[in-house]
This record gives C-alpha cells, structure tokens and sequence, in this order.
C-alpha cells in the first residue's frame, strides 16, 4: 500500500524550496515509486490510497489500484483501510506500507527489503535519517498495525515488528521531506517521472561577479532570473560560469520568482 495526501497539501515542508513546483514534485514522486514497486517481482498489486482524482488517474495508468481514503482520518488509518482493501482480493496475501516519496526506489533493492522482511511476522525499514519508517511489513494472517510519521521507528520496534538491517538498499530508505533530501535522491538516481520533471527547475549560468556571489540565469524559455549570494552559498559551489547548466530551487512565481539556491546540474 501507498498513500498519498491530495497533491495541493503533499510534500509542504518543500514549498519553500520548490515553491509552485510541490504538487507536480510530489505526483513525480509518487509515480516513481509505484512504478518502482510494480517493476519488483515480489510485488503483486499495489494499492494507493489517496482521495486526489488526477493523481489517482495517473497512478492506476501504470496498474495501481486506486482506494478512496474512506476513514479521512489521518496516514495510519488510510495504510489499515488500504491493507483490508488489498487482503479482500488476496485475503492469504502478506502485505507491505511503503511511503510515496521514494522517487530513487530501485525495484531489486526493495526485492532484497522484502525478502528479509517476509521471515518475520511484522517488519520495518527505518529511512536514512534513522528516525522515520519508510516500509511496514506484515505476514499472511498478521494485522499491519501501522503507526507512520515523526519517530515511528522507535514505535514500530516497541509495537514488536522487527526491524530490517540491511545494507545497500539506499533507494528505500530515502524518503524526500527537505530540500537536502532530494539533492541526496537525485544524486542517488531517480525514475523517469522526477528526472523529467526536475528537469523542468533546470536554467543555464547568464551572468555572476564572484566579488559578490550573485548574477542571474536564463530560465530555459529564455526569461532572465537573477539570484543573490545567500543561494549561491546553498548550493555549495566556489565558482560559476556563464554557459553552465545549472539547477536551480525557487520560491514564488512569475514576477515574484526568486532563486533560493543554485548549483550544478550534476549535484
């Protein structure tokens, strides 16, 4: 199972980074790991649940089966709604609750999480940060009992699910939540859904006075942005050339557009 907020509240802790651009990011997101889920041989249906009816469309396009998030009442009871709707289909069927921001998920690593996880009547996969849970196991005949958000990993272990420890399966553990994060996922390599639509914060160096750390870029339909020194220090680099490509997080739009960082397009 997956559950996705309505596109219009998803991902809000990337707002100030993304700015306009949360909502397309988080469908991207979203498509990425279920597309990454369907790809592994372990997996047999992935369920969404979401009450957004265009994220919804996009999703069952790949072959997820979409669930109303009848309960409305919060992550957890979305993930046990989404369990009892894929177990009447399946009722003998183990399942699994994975996050929809997983843009990076690689089918074979999530293989690996699966298999370790399927020995175990419940079993937990603590993200990058070592404090979240990014999948929730349970066996065949065993409730979910899930409990997502914040520090769940130290409540899915007190819950008695065992956790998973593994090595090599970056992909899985990296939710996207901040800006860092998914720096850190495009660097690790993200599904065709994000890269696309990162692509689309991408710009070329136009001008930049080292004396300052400012100047500006040219957007790729050609408008000028300019940026100041703070987003030029977030984004980590020493120097800059016009002709770069660069990738750039904004804030606002049209008029109001401002760059909050800037740095190389393969960072």
């Amino acid at each position: 199972m997956v559950p996705l907020k309505p596109l219009s509240v998803a991902k809000s802790r990337l707002a100030a980074a993304v700015g306009a651009s949360r909502p397309g990011l988080a469908l991207a997101f979203a498509l990425d790991t279920v597309a990454g889920a369907l790809a592994c041989t372990a997996v047999s249906d992935v369920v969404v649940v979401t009450d957004d009816a265009a994220a919804g469309a996009e999703l069952a396009g790949l072959g997820a089966r979409i669930v109303p998030d009848v309960p409305a009442a919060g992550l957890n009871a979305a993930l046990a709604h989404g369990a009892r709707a894929a177990r009447e289909a399946r009722p003998a069927a183990p399942v699994a609750a994975m996050n929809a921001d997983l843009p990076a998920l690689r089918p074979f690593e999530l293989l690996r999480v699966l298999e370790n996880a399927s020995v175990f009547p419940r079993a937990f996969l603590a993200d990058a940060a070592g404090i979240g849970t990014t999948l929730l196991s349970a066996a065949s005949g065993v409730e979910l009992v899930p409990s997502f958000g914040g520090a769940s990993r130290a409540r899915h272990s007190a819950s008695g699910a065992v956790e998973i420890a593994l090595a090599d399966v970056d992909s899985v553990r990296r939710d996207v939540d901040t800006a860092a994060d998914l720096r850190t996922a495009l660097a690790l390599g993200v599904g065709r859904h994000t890269a696309r639509y990162s692509a689309g914060m991408q710009a070329t160096a136009y001008t930049y006075d080292s004396q300052t750390r400012s100047g500006s870029v040219l957007l790729d339909d050609g408008t000028p942005v300019s940026f100041e020194a703070p987003a030029f220090d977030a984004g980590g680099l020493r120097l800059l050339r016009p002709g770069q490509r660069v990738r750039i997080e904004t804030d606002g739009k049209g008029a109001d557009l401002r760059i909050t960082l800037i740095t190389l397009q393969t960072f």
